[in-house]
């Protein structure tokens, strides 16, 4: 049976040299590509091409790096708490909480919007198509990805932001345009708030730059990353996992203890 080629593009390296689609590291990265131009190295092969496409793209990236104590913080805070010398466990612990209702709903709003306009350049008639999906997903009993919010209401200030952002740099096209006409539609059809998100925002604008809906949650987990590092230097400086476990645990069996 002939064997299929085994390749990769992105880096190869020898004795002397570490090259990166084409660029060498030492030479040509190192103290001149900052950390977000060289994220957008590794997914789109190139540097950026102009600066609007380098603010766009580092405002998408660092709108999700930070959100308080949030479920993945809160297991990276707990598995450091537990296993201390294991700072990588802690931060993947963090990652992998990420999923349909916190921050990893990216790809499937993502899905939506791409699958709803597969050419950017003909992109139909918007409202009727966000009325089509609202009441697919109604008719499904399927949550909408990319809109309503726990306590951010009546609207996501992120997505506000991310979206200026989007319009200074021409990068609010029709798939943003799509996102805030689901979000509405939803909104007249239930008589709820239910505000675009931001991972909504998000996957509206990663879907305007080209960039395929199966890896948009990969831009959440690298954003989030940095975040729980950031949790994990707290926790080592000003601790609270200890305390919350024992409070919860206090707590949680407190009905259990026999009174005297």
């Amino acid at each position: 049976m002939k064997r299929g080629e085994v390749r990769s593009d992105i880096a190869w390296a020898d004795p002397t040299r570490v090259v990166i689609h084409g660029l060498d590291l030492c030479t040509e990265i190192v103290g001149k590509v900052d950390f977000g131009d060289m994220a957008f190295l590794q997914i789109f092969a190139r540097l950026p091409a102009s600066e609007s496409e380098r603010r766009i793209f580092n405002a998408m990236m660092v709108i999700l790096v930070e959100h308080g104590i949030t479920p993945s913080s809160l297991a990276t805070r707990m598995t450091y708490c537990g296993a201390p010398e294991a700072v990588q466990a802690a931060v993947a612990a963090g990652l992998l909480g990420l999923g349909s209702v916190f921050v990893g709903s990216l790809d499937n709003a993502a899905q939506m919007l791409q699958e709803a306009i597969p050419d950017k350049a003909a992109p139909g008639d918007i409202p009727a198509i966000a009325r089509d999906l609202v009441a697919s997903y109604r008719q499904k009993k399927q949550i909408i990805p990319g809109i309503g919010h726990p306590f951010h209401k009546p609207v996501d200030p992120r997505t506000g932001a991310l979206f200026q952002v989007a319009r200074d740099t021409g990068y609010f096209g029709p798939y943003a345009e799509l996102m805030t006409a689901i979000g509405a539609e939803a909104e007249r059809v239930t008589g709820r708030g239910l505000p675009v998100n931001v991972t909504g925002a998000m996957a509206a604008v990663a879907s305007q730059m080209d960039i395929p809906w199966k890896v948009c949650r990969g831009l959440a987990v690298a954003a989030r990353a940095i975040g729980l590092v950031g949790h994990i230097l707290e926790e080592m400086r000003n601790p609270m996992a200890d305390e919350l476990y024992l409070r919860i645990e206090h707590e949680a069996t407190a009905h259990m203890i026999p009174k005297p």
